[in-house]
């Protein structure tokens, strides 16, 4: 399978793939972490918006994915990972679709901002690489853009681990309150670069606030 392979002209939609999969995933991640969800109570039941979090691990999502019961969870990562077949099986079936790093990625961007409007949780990391030191990184502009372009609120998450990522290191994941679309501070229809960069440093402060909280024992 290869990048070309992504059709970003197809519905978005949900399978039971991703349903199947999610005990496997459970299982996985019990072996390797010891995960403490945080602030569940936060994710809305229905609707549809961005979940934004800082980045630690390739398996972020599903870490992330997992806190979310009701819900299944559509994120973006990085195209080269579908130069993989199996990577690009897996993340295909549960919901990932490829995105090229620093570039103008028309067809992935429009792909994106669809899933919110369908109803769906689109999962963005704004720093748009893995943190090497664990600590939140520096946002890039992607998940205003994003969010303008839906016009739909944004969930503050945060991925805490201070042990590195060895076998059975503690990871805390942190959700916060969903910030709606009217108070993420958008003025015009089509914002510039500024308020992309302001709206995108209001959103991440708020995933390095909960990030800052720590553990929860």
């Amino acid at each position: 399978m290869s990048i070309k392979q992504f059709d970003f002209s197809k519905e978005v939609s949900e399978g039971k793939a991703y349903d199947i999969l999610k005990p496997l995933g459970g299982f996985i991640n019990r072996c390797k972490f010891k995960i403490k969800y945080v602030g569940t109570e936060n994710i809305p039941e229905e609707g549809g918006f961005i979940l934004a979090s800082n980045h630690i691990n390739l398996i972020d999502p599903m870490i992330i994915g997992l806190g979310i019961k009701k819900r299944q969870l559509h994120f973006m990562a990085k195209k080269e990972l579908w130069d993989n077949l199996i990577v690009a099986w897996a993340f295909t079936t549960v919901n990932g679709f490829p995105i090229a790093r620093g570039a103008a990625d028309t067809e992935a961007f429009k792909y994106a901002i669809s899933i919110p409007q369908k109803g769906y949780i689109l999962g963005i990391f704004p720093e748009g690489t893995r943190s090497k030191t664990g600590k939140p990184g520096i946002p890039k502009r992607g998940v205003a853009r994003i969010a303008a372009g839906a016009k739909c609120g944004v969930l503050p998450v945060s991925l805490y681990n201070d042990e590195g990522l060895k076998r059975h290191s503690k990871v805390t994941v942190r959700f916060g309150k969903l910030i709606p679309y009217e108070e993420l501070g958008f003025t015009d229809e089509k914002p510039g670069r500024e308020k992309e960069q302001e709206v995108t440093d209001k959103i991440f402060s708020e995933i390095v606030a909960l990030w800052e909280e720590g553990h929860c024992e």
